[in-house]
């Protein structure tokens, strides 16, 4: 099987990396993903900030960590996938490109290729809610549909209850310039300062207020409800 870099076509924009973490590959036939936890510098161009063997080999296996939990908990709200630890690579078994980019990636589209697709998202939600699990890798593109279901990855910047508190300036290699910008005005208004360590609840709040812009406003209130109910 033959794999390729995985892009995501943004209008206005063109090609950009689909993540900034790791190494994104698609099959030939768009019939397995893969998510190889290695900065490739033909595909990341110089631009990915883990270039520390140490927090890769984190990421990777928070991962898998989360991957397997969802898996044995709730499978029906993750791909079925294999690991090849040895060379840190996530095998995916998808059905075409990610949520995100069938819509063209833009909202307008979600209704058209997954006309509940708020719903099934919002099931997911709960069910790390349930797991006490905290997922701060929100974008659309952390999403694929196989046969009609959505199905949850990106498990690599999820903690769990216990762990923390967090600070938002540990946390930026995972966050885009652009992403940046829209969140600093979110987290002037919620009163949180970068280097401020903060719950992981809280963090879960930027987190959907930082995605705002990606998502329906009331889809954002619902999510949050999620998590505001204790």
């Amino acid at each position: 099987m033959t794999f390729n870099y995985y892009y995501n076509n943004v209008p206005g924009v063109g090609l950009c990396r689909n993540n900034l973490i790791y190494t994104s590959l698609m099959s030939d036939n768009k019939q397995v993903f893969c998510q190889w936890y290695h900065n490739d510098s033909d595909y990341h161009k110089g631009m990915n900030e883990v270039v520390d063997p140490s927090l890769m080999d984190m990421k990777f296996t928070r991962e898998v960590k989360y991957l397997r939990l969802m898996s044995k908990e709730y499978p029906q709200h993750v791909p079925t996938f294999s690991i090849d630890e040895q060379e840190r690579k996530i095998y995916l078994e998808v059905r075409g490109d990610d949520f995100w980019e069938q819509a063209g990636c833009l909202e307008e589209n979600y209704l058209k290729i997954l006309p509940d697709w708020q719903e099934q998202m919002l099931e997911i939600f709960n069910a790390h809610k349930s797991l006490g699990l905290y997922k701060y890798s929100l974008h659309p593109s952390s999403y694929f549909i196989v046969d009609g279901k959505l199905k949850s990855f990106n498990y690599f910047f999820t903690y769990e209850e216990g762990e923390g508190p967090l600070t938002v300036r540990e946390h930026l290699s995972h966050i885009s310039e652009k992403r940046r910008q829209k969140m600093k005005p979110k987290t002037d208004e919620m009163g949180i300062d970068w280097d401020a360590p903060q719950s992981l609840q809280t963090m879960q709040m930027l987190t959907f207020e930082s995605f705002s812009s990606n998502y329906p406003n009331e889809f954002t209130e619902s999510a949050k409800n999620v998590f505001s109910v204790n």
